[in-house]
């Protein structure tokens, strides 16, 4: 690969992860990728999209089953000096001190005592942590933490920073400062980075900090989308154009894949088959959701993003009962707007039992594995079967840690539509009412 002025550069990027039950689970698939000096990516896409996976390939702290990635030209096969990493928990050390967690990556460089000493009181300076040097993690709150964490990467004046989701588990406020004192540094140029790849939930946040965003698509992960953002820093969130790309980033993340009119490609149509991933979303979330775009102020049809502030929901839950609903038929989502379908609407209105009913038939209709479940059920002898059966099925599809999930997710929704039932000591679905 040639040095073009691509700082990282991936082509044909795919990984596998291999499991003594199956031939191996493809969580990327030929993505291809650069990131130039002087930007910041913003990468997006539902849970389980191998966001985290890829940044950890380009990282050099996973290799990629097929393709290649370079640093400055130079293929990375092991973590690469020149790039740091922030993570989403602090993963401090608890009996180090914030200047020792600092500290840590310069000793494992065997940087001189002195030197390292000197740079990591720099950094946890810049960072906005003087003053706490001689506190242990336990001392710090949450923001506090992640700034040790950040510390701990600039220390090395990495050329690429990769943030994997290092906002999430802040509280709004936190996040928000931290965020923006990020941004500070970036734009006054008072760290040596030259780019920075953030994964990230949080659509708002992307488009406020991104000269580009790229969406995941799942299942395997590839890339659905690139967005440029070419708003001028600082941005307002209140601008028309600001909000014009948060509600195209919503539409593209908020539309099954399968569902999108024409859409085809080398991937072709995606079908949802037994062994699709379907979205853990609780009954009550799901119903809840539904009733309150049902009701006024909405009265059927809502913005996502003012849904979101005024329903008080995170990005990534939405995009779970968003997903969800589709599936079933309860309702559709076009051009940053979700609206109920007649199906929903009936669904919102009705009695419980009519709920319940309602829900049932959009079950055996919309999600082959319920369909499936009951049709086993139906024509075994007992009207019975070991939740084994159906978990081997799936583990053909997905890694066992989703296949369980996935089999979690159906029974609640078919205890809720009473297609079957689940006796949890024995693992067995059951019908309740064979006749």
């Amino acid at each position: 690969m040639p040095d073009d002025g691509r700082l990282i550069c991936a082509e044909k990027v795919c990984k596998t992860y291999q499991t003594a039950e199956t031939s191996g689970r493809l969580v990327l698939d030929h993505v291809d990728f650069s990131l130039f000096e002087g930007e910041i990516v913003a990468i997006l896409g539902k849970s389980g999209s191998g966001k985290s996976t890829f940044l950890r390939v380009l990282a050099g702290l996973t290799p990629p089953t097929e393709g290649r990635v370079a640093y400055r030209g130079r293929a990375v096969d092991g973590p690469a000096q020149g790039i740091a990493m922030v993570f989403q928990t602090f993963a401090l050390f608890p009996w180090l001190t914030v200047l020792g967690n600092v500290e840590l990556g310069l000793e494992a460089q065997g940087v001189p005592r002195a030197e390292r000493r000197q740079r990591a009181l720099k950094a946890i300076d810049v960072i906005g942590l003087d003053g706490f040097e001689s506190a242990y993690p336990k001392e710090l709150s949450g923001g506090m933490r992640q700034r040790v964490g950040f510390a701990r990467a600039l220390v090395v004046n990495p050329d690429v920073l990769l943030l994997d989701e290092p906002f999430s588990a802040l509280d709004v406020l936190t996040a928000e400062t931290l965020r923006g004192d990020l941004m500070d540094l970036w734009i006054e140029r008072r760290v040596p980075t030259k780019g920075i790849i953030l994964v990230s939930h949080n659509i708002e946040e992307a488009v406020e900090i991104a000269d580009r965003i790229i969406i995941f698509g799942s299942d395997p992960g590839h890339i659905r989308a690139e967005i440029p953002v070419t708003l001028p820093r600082p941005r307002d969130p209140a601008s028309p154009r600001f909000q014009q790309i948060v509600d195209e980033v919503y539409a593209i993340l908020t539309t099954v894949p399968g569902r999108e009119a024409g859409r085809r490609g080398a991937r072709g149509v995606e079908q949802v088959g037994i062994g699709y991933r379907i979205p853990a979303a609780s009954i009550q979330q799901l119903v809840g959701l539904l009733d309150a775009i049902s009701a006024p102020p909405y009265s059927g049809r809502a913005d996502l993003p003012h849904l979101v502030e005024s329903e008080h929901i995170e990005d990534e839950a939405l995009f779970v009962l968003i997903e969800a609903l589709q599936l079933l038929g309860f309702a559709q989502v076009a051009g940053g707007d979700i609206w109920a379908t007649p199906v929903g609407r009936n669904f919102a209105e009705a009695d419980l039992q009519t709920r319940k009913q309602i829900f049932a038939d959009q079950l055996r209709r919309n999600i082959p594995l319920a369909a499936h479940i009951r049709k086993v059920l139906d024509e075994r002898p007992g009207h019975s079967a070991p939740e084994g059966r159906f978990l081997a099925e799936l583990e053909d599809h997905l890694s066992e840690e989703e296949a369980a999930e996935v089999l979690e997710t159906m029974i609640n929704w078919g205890r809720y539509a009473e297609l079957f039932a689940y006796d949890y000591d024995r693992g067995v679905l059951s019908l309740e009412n064979p006749t």
